[in-house]
């Protein structure tokens, strides 16, 4: 029960008609940065030396650069880190368009577009709950520009999805959800993807109100929902090679922790770290020990990139036969994390 109402995170959170906005959020900060990527407005930070080891930092669904604040400071001292807001999310463009523009493939092309605007090839990859299917999207488009993977609490898998969003994929059902539920009581969902309901951070709340004030919220978020299709994807996640990290709340009722174990199977150079007492938002819940194992995770030697696949040679022709031709923040105690190799 408690996994069905904790789904409701991503469900419940503009009531009203289900539309769409051009451009930047409205309000944002003065010194914002934006890049135009793939015609959409994206909101980027960029922070750190120019010529340390760069890291890209991709957020969740119904979230945003925000759930990265205490992550940012510490990653940048030996990092370049990059942070985006995806397309229909925080302070980036929320245009009109279908599930496959807000899908995890259309993400990750951002993505790699945002690392081609910053003269970034190759890149260690973070990211949370569903913006981990957007990195896994990454490592399996451009694996030469992966140097290593870190996932919280990874939302990768057509098991993950509550029935509701099963149902918003139905024309005129989604658009009656998300228009009718989508803002309602984003405290109390918040808090249920929480172990310690009461350490939610306010400035995370009110990010996520701000965020769903904007025009356009619902639509993009509705079109994101639709473009969860992972069948496909989920049997290639064995191809990616590079060393991942896995961090995970034992207590995760969003994406339980059934799924890392999958997950560490799956992946052939993988590591999960588990946090007693903590729920979907290690990074905030766990925050010290998680953050530590990001660090140290960071910081080892990196991983060569992997060598271009050669084309097959054709086999030779025979003399007597012609060629016909040729016919993929912490609580006040602390967790310790458990580790499986």
């Amino acid at each position: 029960m408690r996994r069905l109402l904790a789904a409701t995170l991503f469900v419940g959170m503009a009531s009203g008609c289900v539309d769409f906005h051009a451009g930047a959020a409205q309000g944002a900060p003065a010194d914002a940065e934006f890049l135009t990527l793939r015609e959409t407005a994206i909101h980027v930070i960029d922070e750190g030396p120019r010529d340390a080891p760069a890291v890209v930092l991709i957020h969740g669904f119904a979230s945003s650069t925000g759930v990265w604040a205490g992550i940012i400071p510490v990653l940048a001292r030996d990092h370049r880190v990059l942070a985006l807001d995806l397309k229909g999310f925080g302070l980036s463009g929320r245009p009109e368009g279908s599930p496959i523009d807000y899908a995890p493939d259309e993400q990750a092309r951002i993505v790699l577009a945002m690392m081609d605007a910053k003269s970034v090839h190759r890149a260690a990859v973070v990211a949370h709950s569903w913006g981990s299917s957007v990195a896994l999207q990454v490592a399996l488009q451009a694996p030469d520009r992966v140097e290593r993977i870190a996932l919280y609490d990874a939302w990768v898998y057509s098991e993950q999805l509550p029935t509701s969003f099963y149902w918003a994929r139905a024309g005129g059902v989604g658009e009656a959800i998300f228009g009718a539920f989508y803002d309602q009581r984003p405290e109390d969902k918040l808090a249920l993807a929480f172990y310690d309901p009461e350490i939610v951070p306010q400035a995370l709340v009110d990010t996520v109100e701000a965020q769903l004030a904007q025009p356009g919220t619902a639509g993009a978020a509705l079109q994101a929902v639709r473009g969860m299709r992972y069948e496909e994807a989920e049997r290639r996640y064995g191809e990616i090679a590079v060393p991942t990290l896995l961090l995970w709340g034992r207590e995760d009722s969003v994406t339980p922790l059934e799924f890392g174990e999958r997950l560490l199977a799956q992946l052939p150079d993988a590591e999960l770290k588990v946090y007693p007492r903590c729920g979907h938002f290690p990074m905030i819940e766990a925050a010290r020990p998680s953050t530590r194992a990001l660090a140290r995770f960071l910081a080892a030697p990196p991983a060569p990139a992997p060598a271009p696949v050669a084309a097959p040679e054709p086999p030779p022709v025979s003399e007597t036969e012609p060629d016909v031709g040729d016919t993929t923040p912490s609580p006040a105690t602390e967790p310790e994390e458990a580790t499986w190799p």
